[in-house]
């Protein structure tokens, strides 16, 4: 069975930066695709970044140029690095791994932009 653990998150001031990690287990890593998804207050759960298992990445508009996606398939890792952080991006992150059709998610970590 799949189980994802999201970790990384904090309060950070406007301009910071954070690293967002997750750990994946029970799966063979290196096949699926994987993502980062963040879930504002009163809003629906969002994609910020996917990263195929050839290491192809897309990203959402309001996160390109700032966020980067990344993998270590030896370590069944995927991270988020965040930079230039803006207070819109507060939220919850949550990692996904997609195994068509299923989803699975992690718990979400909480990340809050603010001065």
């Amino acid at each position: 069975q799949v189980r994802l653990v999201e970790s990384g998150g904090g309060l950070v001031q406007p301009g910071g930066s954070l690293r967002l990690s997750c750990a994946a287990s029970g799966s063979i890593f290196s096949i699926y695709n994987m993502g980062w998804y963040r879930q504002a207050p009163g809003k629906q759960r969002e994609l910020v970044a996917r990263i195929t298992s050839s290491g192809s990445t897309n990203y959402a508009d309001s996160v390109k140029g700032r966020f980067t996606i990344s993998r270590d398939n030896a370590k069944k890792m995927v991270y988020l690095q965040m930079n230039s952080l803006k207070p819109e991006d507060t939220a919850v992150y949550y990692c996904a791994l997609y195994e068509v059709p299923v989803t699975y998610w992690g718990q979400g970590t909480q990340v809050t932009v603010s001065s």
